[in-house]
């Protein structure tokens, strides 16, 4: 092996991106010593996203800002600047680690990620690429549209600043501000679903129940998030309900669309064509990456799928190594990927095998390689 790509996502609650490249990198260097490993960090719009960027590019800036959490605490956070770029994760500032212990989507907010926002514009940024991935609301940007200027009226004309469970309260929209602030910047939204905002396999539905609603509040969320889509086609002319992606981080896919004028794209395709992949894969015998888990959803787009599909188009193989192989997976071979391997050696609870991910990975790349070894 003369060339090989480490491009792996991070297994989320146990191993960063990096943590994860650098493992890969060692054990490669040990079997082939001779090989040149281009390390990348990856992600898909969620937690490390921002890191991630600052992991690839050496121009990249980390700013430092204070900005509201779910709740409008105010919480410590950064985003990455990148020329007249930012990098921001809406994990930072309504991210579900975050209300752990206090679930509620109900009344949690997307605030802070506007605030972000606007402080990225007012630091000169032009370009705005926002992960959704790992939220904790189902606001569908609501927050975020009123930090950014956007006003929300009841029945009466009355501006009001309604939560998740009010929307139905909204009468009408104004965007005027909001799009006027945001007239000489591109958005952009790093999304890895292709859920709708609505309906069985919308926000609501599919992901609130992660974020501590029950039977009935998922039922109410959905029909709130109906009626925001109404009055945003009435006022707004944007039609929201049924767009692939609509539903990602809790519906501020919709949001994005809708409030910011912006588009979605997919998280894995965003840091691939930002790092060139088709010039750097250039060559290559093999590409490693992974990511927490591998199943049927990860069939729509996230990591591993979104490398392995323009691997394929370059006839390289890819070898995803993953904290746990799901219900699904084997799809993945139809998608470009070689072989998929876990890194779990034995049954045991995530709380105790968590501790030795590191171990268990270094193990599984010492085991994979010994094997493509014996076969070159």
């Amino acid at each position: 092996m003369k060339k090989c790509l480490v491009m792996p996502d991070s297994f989320k609650g146990t191993l960063s991106s990096n943590e994860i490249c650098n493992i890969m990198k060692e054990q490669i260097n040990f079997h082939f010593p001779k090989c040149q490993v281009v390390s990348v960090p990856v992600a898909d719009g969620g937690e490390g996203t921002v890191d991630c960027f600052l992991a690839i590019s050496k121009n990249a800036e980390k700013v430092d800002v204070v900005s509201s959490g779910p709740y409008g605490e105010k919480v410590n956070t950064y985003y990455a600047k990148i020329g007249d770029t930012a990098i921001i994760e809406m994990a930072s500032t309504a991210g579900l680690p975050m209300v752990e212990n206090n679930k509620n989507p109900r009344k949690t907010t997307t605030y802070g990620v506007g605030e972000m926002i606007k402080k990225a514009v007012n630091n000169g940024c032009k370009e705005i690429i926002l992960g959704l991935g790992g939220s904790c609301t189902n606001d569908g940007g609501v927050g975020m549209a009123r930090a950014l200027g956007t006003v929300f009226y009841d029945e009466n004309g009355n501006e009001f600043s309604p939560y998740s469970d009010e929307f139905v309260k909204i009468s009408k929209i104004d965007n005027s501000k909001t799009r006027e602030f945001l007239k000489d910047c591109k958005i952009t939204a790093m999304c890895d679903i292709n859920n709708p905002l609505c309906g069985e396999n919308g926000a609501s539905y599919v992901f609130a129940p992660q974020k501590g609603a029950d039977e009935e509040t998922v039922k109410e969320l959905d029909l709130n998030l109906l009626h925001l889509s109404k009055i945003i086609l009435k006022d707004l002319d944007k039609d929201v309900l049924n767009m692939a992606g609509s539903g990602a981080g809790g519906g501020i896919g919709a949001g994005v669309v809708a409030f910011l004028n912006g588009n979605l794209k997919s998280g894995i395709d965003t840091i691939l064509d930002f790092i060139d992949f088709n010039n750097i894969v250039e060559g290559a015998d093999m590409i490693f990456t992974g990511e927490g888990k591998i199943d049927s959803q990860s069939l729509s787009g996230k990591v591993v799928i979104g490398i392995s599909k323009r691997a394929k188009e370059k006839n390289i193989p890819v070898t995803a190594v993953v904290g746990t192989i799901g219900e699904g997976a084997e799809g993945a071979y139809d998608l470009g990927v070689t072989s998929i391997f876990s890194i779990n050696r034995q049954a045991m609870d995530f709380e105790k095998s968590r501790y030795k991910s590191s171990e268990n990975l270094e193990k599984t790349m010492d085991s994979i390689l010994r094997f493509y070894k014996s076969i070159k």
